[in-house]
């Protein structure tokens, strides 16, 4: 019998290269570490034109007019500071930062999917964030290549598209425990 709390359409989901993938709902822990980063770049960026974005909301980072896309995504934060990229539904081509929080269900290969997608597609900064070892790997985008700095548990990092922005960690792994 179905569970009348969760319907079909509360499921999320990604695409990848034509491939479905079923996302698992995240933990407390996860929304705590969303929670904080959103709070941090929205203090930010009031009265600025970015503007973050929080999950689910599908990223076609190789839009096709006819909407046949083979690759949509919903990384956990994203930072969209073309409003031009930003339809009802969907941001449609590379946000200018994505953050993904680290979670049990994400596997090596994905990460690793994803980590391609984001350079092929332009993202200017992409953060890999990891609650258990309480590290970021922030890969920011330089002639054609990511370059990758891990930041640890007392960091503070310097958003390079957001000059004068630094996300304080300290502030993010002690909001994060259940």
């Amino acid at each position: 019998m179905p569970d009348p709390l969760f319907s079909e359409a509360d499921k999320r989901y990604e695409l990848m290269d034509g491939a479905t993938y079923m996302m698992a709902s995240p933990s407390v822990i996860h929304q705590q570490i969303s929670g904080e980063l959103s709070r941090q770049f929205s203090n930010f960026l009031l009265g600025k034109p970015c503007r973050v974005f929080s999950a689910p909301l599908d990223i076609r980072l190789f839009p096709r007019e006819d909407r046949t896309d083979d690759t949509v995504v919903q990384p956990d934060l994203l930072v969209v500071c073309d409003k031009t990229k930003l339809s009802e539904g969907s941001c449609d081509g590379a946000p200018d930062l994505v953050i993904e929080i680290v979670s049990p269900s994400n596997t090596v290969q994905e990460l690793l999917k994803k980590f391609n997608y984001y350079l092929d597609a332009g993202v200017r900064e992409y953060w890999v964030v990891n609650p258990d070892t309480q590290t970021v790997q922030a890969h920011v985008l330089e002639n054609g290549h990511f370059v990758s700095t891990i930041y640890k548990k007392d960091s503070a990092i310097p958003v390079s598209i957001l000059p004068g922005l630094g996300i304080d960690l300290k502030s993010i792994w002690e909001g994060s425990s259940v």
